[in-house]
């Protein structure tokens, strides 16, 4: 009776303590200055860290108020900073978030600035817009759980399709939200992005996007942020005032966004007051900062920090801010990379990543390339082999393997290795988890490929069940040649009359296919689609028959009668489908070579009855 009595007053106590009552709201409310009593001419006191980790005070005086900035429910307060140290830098990056008091009260956060402007002017956002955005509950990371058509070009290397040239032509930014242009507009300020283990050859490759994000990318200037356990928190963790990083790339490699806090209420951790990346519902590492220095610019200063302890997550990035919770760790997608230099030698990376649609696609790019780049060529003829082994939870393991041979093999194994990634993080499933990466990679100096010159076969009228001999001849570039004997098995179904034989390199075999993409009815299906991509270092043996059908939604609909084609095919029917003159039969990939093989051959084999 007592332990009952001691359970049912500890969840009475757990239910008073964690559920917020009005009482409790309008008291927080109080703590904050409201924005409708701010007057011009008043003087105001403001946290940041310059050093070190303790928030050190410095002065505002208040210009005036914007009611309706950014959109028509939200507020700013125009501020000039009055300090010797921001006399020195302006507003700086990394001063995002830093709290704004008035007699005490919470007013908000500084979060915008004016680019080049001469004196240390800039914005505030209403503590009451931080808050309230996040007021509702935030959730779990939502997916439509609506699969997608996908596209065989956007999952697999083709060197002359659209999305490879896209990649690697010059970036471009995607938008304009950081304080580093040169319009005179009330932006964002920047928020600076320590760069640990990346040249910054590579992050000038994606400096566009990263810029587009709103981020200041700083290399080679802080601490790499480690792979740790959660740490503990006190009531001086992540204080108002303290700096806050995220870590969105941690291990051998690092990657670390930095600002400063608002706002704590309990453990709840508000920041930032403009948004991140504006992802919204998010699962990122928090941790604790150390400010190594505030490097003065003319164009941006801004604030050199390093991650230290971890000790919350990152539950929400929107308009007003971002906001964390303390004591939660984050699920993180670890990444092995094992790199062959083109000398022998084998270094290993390990770091883990944050997981998001958006952004999980280009840290991959970024370390992928960086794993390459740092013993090997980026210009120059190279052959690069890579093996990448995605393992998911529930579900078998995804195998894919490529050889590259070209005079710009690092980009284009770096976007075969992604883009399967790119499209399983937005394949629409939302059960679907990553657990694990790991990437073989190995170079080569030379470039190592090879064509198809000529197709031999045993025999051409041919009975079903029968197994035929084939000889497939390729000289590689410098003048060695390849042969290659395997036999093929004519189906015990296949109809009499005419069989296509193609004997090709993977794109050649690809391109001759109807079906230019999948729509997956569940995960299984993605996995076995994405095993059975072919490789560009082998021939593949394929046979088909002529057909009357179509492809409705990249399903084939073979035989298809002369009434319904004629249906499809109306002038009263338009899209949807697409016409299939021929239906693959047998399929057969043949030995891998040691070169990149190009090039095609077919052969026309008649079936006769026995």
């Amino acid at each position: 009776m007592n332990r009952l009595l001691t359970l049912l007053l500890f969840i009475s106590f757990s239910l008073v303590s964690f559920a917020q009552t009005p009482a409790q709201k309008n008291q927080q409310s109080s703590a904050f200055f409201p924005f409708s009593e701010i007057r011009k001419g008043m003087r105001a006191t403001a946290y940041t860290v310059f050093e070190g980790s303790e928030p050190k005070p410095f002065e505002l005086e208040i210009l005036g108020t914007l009611e309706g900035f950014n959109n028509p429910k939200q507020n700013a307060i125009i501020v000039k900073l009055i300090s010797p140290e921001t006399d020195r830098t302006g507003v700086f990056a990394g001063m995002s978030g830093s709290p704004v008091y008035i007699d005490g009260k919470l007013v908000g956060a500084i979060a915008f600035a004016f680019n080049f402007s001469k004196e240390a002017i800039g914005g505030i956002t209403p503590i009451q817009d931080m808050v309230s955005i996040f007021e509702e509950k935030q959730g779990e990371i939502k997916t439509s759980d609506q699969p997608r058509s996908i596209s065989f070009s956007e999952i697999s290397y083709q060197e002359n399709s659209r999305e490879f040239t896209s990649f690697v032509s010059p970036l471009a930014p995607l938008t304009n939200n950081v304080s580093g242009v040169s319009a005179p507009v009330l932006k964002p300020i920047a928020t600076p992005l320590a760069i640990t283990g990346v040249t910054s050859e590579v992050i000038e490759r994606f400096m566009p996007q990263l810029q587009a994000m709103g981020m200041m990318p700083v290399v080679g200037a802080a601490s790499a942020a480690k792979i740790e356990d959660l740490s503990k928190t006190n009531g001086n963790t992540l204080k108002p005032g303290a700096t806050i990083v995220v870590p969105l790339v941690r291990g051998d490699f690092s990657l670390s966004a930095s600002g400063t806090v608002t706002h704590r209420d309990g453990n709840k951790i508000y920041a930032f007051g403009h948004p991140f990346l504006s992802l919204g519902v998010t699962e990122w590492p928090m941790n604790e900062g150390e400010v190594i220095t505030v490097v003065p610019s003319v164009s941006n200063s801004f604030k050199l920090a390093k991650p230290t302890a971890m000790v919350g997550t990152l539950r929400g990035d929107r308009a007003t801010g971002i906001y964390g919770e303390l004591g939660i760790a984050p699920t993180m997608i670890p990444v092995e990379i094992n790199m062959t230099t083109s000398r022998g030698e084998v270094r290993n990376y390990k770091f883990e990543m944050v997981k998001d649609r958006l952004f999980s696609p280009v840290l991959l790019q970024i370390t992928a390339l960086q794993s390459i780049l740092s013993t090997e060529r980026q210009q120059g003829d190279a052959t690069l082999r890579f093996q990448s082994n995605i393992k998911l939870k529930g579900e078998q393991e995804i195998k894919l393997e490529n050889r590259i041979s070209s005079g710009n093999a690092a980009l284009a194994t770096v976007f075969a290795i992604t883009q399967p990634v790119a499209m399983l993080i937005n394949s629409g499933f939302k059960d679907l988890q990553i657990e694990k990466i790991t990437l073989n990679i190995a170079s080569s100096d030379v470039r190592s490929t090879g064509k198809l010159e000529k197709l031999w076969i045993s025999k051409t009228e041919v009975t079903r069940g029968e197994k035929i001999q084939l000889q497939a001849f390729a000289r590689t570039d410098g003048g060695g040649e390849y042969v290659e004997r395997f036999e093929i098995e004519i189906p015990s179904d296949a109809p009499l009359g005419q069989l296509q034989l193609m004997v090709g390199d993977g794109a050649s075999v690809q391109s001759a296919d109807a079906r230019t993409g999948f729509t997956p009815k569940s995960v299984n299906q993605l996995v076995r689609e994405l095993n059975r991509l072919r490789k560009g270092d082998r021939l593949y043996a394929r046979l088909s028959r002529s057909d009357n059908g179509a492809i409705i939604n990249n399903e084939e609909m073979p035989n298809l009668p002369p009434s319904i084609l004629a249906t499809l095919g109306s002038e009263r029917t338009t899209g949807g489908f697409t016409t299939m003159r021929s239906l693959t039969v047998y399929e057969k990939e043949l030995l891998p070579a040691t070169f990149v093989i190009s090039g095609q051959k077919t052969l026309t084999l008649n079936v006769v009855e026995k």
